[in-house]
């Protein structure tokens, strides 16, 4: 029997794994159908402390992993496809295997939603990485500092593009807001700020159609279309911020651990959920922040009460 799983090697994961392996329980870490999480898709990271000219995103999560590595995490490239609690423990069904757990650390993070257009990820031949950190991303925290006075697109009508929008018009020449209605749908605080803003350009009543890359493959523009008229037209933007909200990685634990009604994992004193030995952390807990730093402090607490049960359990 395992003493500790984690499952999740994003910035959450990896760090509860340096933690836990570094208390000498030699985690198993499950790395998920995103090994890395979401910055395993993004370029440059300028936001996390310690490194003063920026780091890419891969390189962080490598870096994390090879210090978990180091102090005996051990690694699989698996899913868990099931949950169950028992008495004193818990088990996970991993590619058709149940493995007993003493403690699991749920760090699966959260998946972006993305618009499904057809260059999101391969463009073409001489691009077929996609644009995803190319003038595409779910993270104005995260990279709108790279867009100063150039324009850019936010596409969604919630808080969060509402927000994200607000937020860009601090770098960006003008702020698109690209919404299939004529209204947004976000609290009416949030929109009338968004809206006051005169960076920002509500584009109403409109859907994006296509991403267009420039030679060098980087964004150039969003072509839209009217879904009254069926008109399509290009909007110049260097970068589209997609605000659509994201899903946590949580459909094994559906029914099983208490989440909220968007399928978030519910913390309570710390990272403990409603199962003894089990424990929430990074993304797939936080809809507010979702920040890699505020995902790295989760994965260490998570690890210390894990900690904290195990002794209390051997006790």
């Amino acid at each position: 029997m395992e003493k500790v799983i984690i499952v999740g090697t994003g910035c959450a994961g990896l760090t509860a794994a340096i933690y836990a392996a570094r208390a000498n329980f030699a985690p198993l870490v499950l790395e998920g159908h995103e090994p890395g999480g979401q910055l395993s898709t993004t370029t440059l990271v300028e936001n996390f402390p310690g490194f003063p000219d920026g780091i890419n995103g891969p390189e962080l999560i490598m870096n994390m992993k090879s210090q978990a590595e180091r102090f005996g995490a051990r690694f699989a490239y698996s899913c868990v496809e099931d949950f169950e609690p028992a008495d004193g423990f818990v088990r996970v069904k991993v590619e058709g295997e149940w493995k007993e757990t003493r403690t699991l650390i749920v760090a699966a993070g959260a998946s972006a939603k993305w618009l499904g257009l057809a260059n999101e990820n391969a463009r073409s031949n001489e691009f077929p990485q996609g644009l995803r950190g190319h003038g595409l991303t779910s993270c104005a925290t995260c990279d709108g500092a790279f867009y100063r006075n150039v324009p850019v697109a936010v596409v969604g009508g919630g808080d969060s593009a509402a927000e994200e929008a607000t937020f860009l018009t601090r770098f960006a020449s003008k702020v698109y807001l690209v919404h299939r209605r004529e209204a947004l749908r976000a609290s009416k605080i949030m929109a009338d700020r968004a809206l006051a803003n005169p960076k920002i350009e509500p584009v109403w009543n409109s859907v994006p159609v296509e991403y267009l890359a420039d030679a060098e493959g980087e964004m150039r523009a969003l072509k839209i279309r009217d879904v009254n008229t069926g008109a399509e037209r290009e909007l110049e933007a260097k970068c589209i911020f997609v605000a659509i909200g994201h899903t946590p990685n949580t459909k094994p634990f559906k029914g099983k651990l208490d989440m909220d009604e968007n399928g978030y994992l519910l913390q309570r004193e710390g990272t403990k959920t409603n199962v003894p030995g089990v424990f929430a952390a990074g993304d797939v807990a936080d809809h507010v922040y979702r920040q890699a730093i505020t995902a790295a402090g989760q994965g260490c607490a998570a690890a210390l009460d894990a900690e904290k049960y195990l002794a209390h359990f051997e006790h």
